[in-house]
């Protein structure tokens, strides 16, 4: 759930573990995001060109995981959190009728920026492991 007010940057500490994010994994999110982020691959939306191509099913975009990254960090911290810096890395595909489940924690703070390590996983492993660098009210800017 978004937190209403946006924490802080002196809210916040190293080691703070951030709300999970569960995100079902249904053929219509997985599709509507490829095609919202212009992304018309067919691996995204045809099943039977994924097989063909050599997956089980048609898989997530990683524009949508970015953008659920992202969403796990501004859930938490708030609708006044600029994200500066969002690196991640693919693992394990995202495929229909699974879950994935986003999980954070602060690793670094200093010079008004915070860091925060997620990880996304769903029954295959990590779907994504990565960084997110945010700019919190009342940390320089």
């Amino acid at each position: 759930m978004t937190n209403p007010r946006s924490l802080t940057y002196d809210e916040v500490d190293v080691g703070d573990e951030l709300p999970e994010l569960v995100i079902p994994l249904t053929r219509t999110l997985i599709t509507a995001t490829a095609i919202a982020t212009r992304d018309y691959q067919d691996v995204h939306h045809d099943p039977g060109l994924a097989e063909a191509k050599g997956a089980p099913d048609i898989f997530m975009n990683i524009l949508t995981t970015n953008g659920l990254v992202g969403r796990l960090v501004t859930d938490w911290a708030g609708p006044e959190t600029e994200l500066r810096k969002v690196s991640i890395r693919l693992g394990a595909p995202n495929h229909p009728g699974d879950t994935m489940t986003l999980t954070g924690r602060v690793t670094a703070k200093a010079d008004g920026l915070v860091e925060v390590a997620v990880v996304g996983a769903n029954r295959l492993g990590n779907h994504v492991t990565g960084t997110v660098t945010a700019a919190l009210p009342g940390g320089l800017r």
